[in-house]
C-alpha cells in the first residue's frame, strides 16, 4: 500500500510536483517582478522645468520637504500641501527648517495632519485637491516610495492628473544598488507593499483610511498660520 501511494506516478507524488512547480512560479514571478521595479526606480529622475496647479509632498524625510518647499519657491505650483506631518510639529517648524520666506509659506503652504500611512496621505491629498479645484498636481517623495504613492493617489483620484517628482539621495543608475544590502533591502520591502496593494485592488478587498481622524477637526486637517 506504502508503495502505491509514493510510487512515481501516483497521485500524491503528483500533487507534490504541482506544488513545488507553483512555489517555483510564485517565486520567480515575485523576483522578476522585483527586477522590473527596481529597473523603475533607479531610472527616475525628477523633471526639469515643470509646472503644475500645485505640489504635494508626503511626510517621511527633511529632504522630500526641503524639496519640495524649494519646488513652491521657483513657482513650478501655486499652493503646496505637506502631507502626513505629525500632530506635535507646528508650522513655524516648517518654516523654520524649509527656510520658506513667511510671506510665502503663510499664503501658499497647508500642512495636513490626518494622514499616518501611505493610504492616508493619498485620501489627504485628494479631499485637499477637490477642496482647492486643482488639475494638475507635482507629487514629491523619494523615488523608491513614487510607485506605491502614485498607486495610491491613483485609485482613490483617477481623474487629477500626478506628475512624479522623485527625490534621488544617490543615482542608482551609475551604482550596483544590489551590492548595497541597505539598498536592497529598502527595495525589497517596498516591492512587498506594492504587491500588496495591488492584489488587494484585484480581490477587492477594502482597506483602512488610514487617517487620524475622519472629519477635519481643530486638532487636526489643515493648517497654514505661523
Amino acid at each position: 500500500m506504502s508503495r502505491q501511494l509514493f510510487s512515481r506516478h501516483s497521485r500524491l507524488r503528483r500533487m507534490g510536483r504541482w506544488a513545488i512547480t507553483g512555489v517555483l512560479a510564485v517565486v520567480a514571478a515575485f523576483a522578476g517582478g522585483f527586477l522590473w521595479f527596481a529597473d523603475s526606480v533607479a531610472s527616475l529622475q525628477p523633471p526639469e522645468g515643470v509646472k503644475a496647479d500645485a505640489i504635494v509632498v508626503l511626510t517621511g524625510g527633511y529632504q522630500r520637504i526641503d524639496q519640495a518647499a524649494g519646488l513652491l519657491r521657483d513657482g513650478a505650483g501655486k499652493r503646496l500641501l505637506i502631507s502626513g506631518a505629525h500632530p506635535s510639529t507646528s508650522p513655524a517648524q516648517i518654516q523654520k527648517m524649509t527656510q520658506t520666506p513667511p510671506d510665502l509659506f503663510s499664503c501658499c503652504v497647508d500642512i495636513g495632519y490626518d494622514a499616518i500611512d501611505t493610504i492616508g496621505n493619498a485620501n489627504e491629498i485628494s479631499r485637499w485637491i477637490h477642496d482647492n479645484g486643482f488639475r494638475v498636481v507635482l507629487v514629491v517623495t523619494q523615488n523608491y516610495h513614487m510607485p506605491r504613492s502614485l498607486h495610491e493617489l491613483r485609485r482613490v483620484d483617477p481623474v487629477t492628473v500626478y506628475i512624479p517628482y522623485p527625490v534621488v539621495n544617490s543615482d542608482l543608475t551609475r551604482k550596483a544598488w544590489f551590492a548595497e544590502p541597505d539598498v536592497v533591502r529598502i527595495l525589497i520591502q517596498e516591492y512587498g507593499k506594492v504587491v500588496a496593494a495591488t492584489i488587494r485592488d484585484w480581490t477587492g478587498l477594502g482597506s483602512a483610511k488610514g487617517l487620524r481622524t475622519d472629519e477635519k477637526s481643530e486638532a487636526t486637517g489643515f493648517r497654514t498660520i505661523l
